[in-house]
């Protein structure tokens, strides 16, 4: 497989979780969050983006290598670490937002939503730095 090809791969592995997740996430904007099964429905959505986005930047990783684009594969891998990370940080922040909104708490669906609002930001960046990036894939 001419290294070129391997590379559009490896960067289109990358950017279908990402472009999955600019699609469906900001469905949720139409809806409330004060309904239990909606939040649920968005912390999965949050869990599985970023499962299959740290899943996904390992495998780009390897490909990006074994086309001989050591600098790309760096940045796959910071895209894998990021979303490792970024996960854990999110999970846990719907979740607190998910018991302050069962204490009674006014402010808990608001601040739910600043946090979905910023996963949508940072996905969004992401897809933005990455579809930028290929044309110095394949050229």
């Amino acid at each position: 497989m001419p290294p070129d090809a391997l590379a559009l791969y490896a960067a289109v592995i990358l950017l279908l979780p990402m472009v999955a997740f600019f699609l469906s996430s900001p469905t949720f904007l139409l809806v409330g969050l004060e309904i239990p099964e909606v939040t649920q429905l968005l912390r999965g959505l949050f869990n599985g983006y970023f499962m299959v986005m740290g899943i996904a930047g390992v495998v780009s990783t390897i490909g990006f290598v074994a086309a001989g684009r050591p600098g790309f594969a760096v940045g796959a891998v910071a895209i894998a670490i990021f979303a490792t990370l970024a996960r854990r940080w999110f999970l846990q922040g719907i979740d607190a937002e998910l018991q302050a909104r069962a204490a009674g708490i006014a402010t808990a669906v608001s601040r739910l939503r600043a946090l979905h609002v910023k996963g949508m930001l940072a996905n969004a960046i992401q897809l933005m730095v990455v579809v930028g990036s290929v044309p110095l894939i394949v050229g």
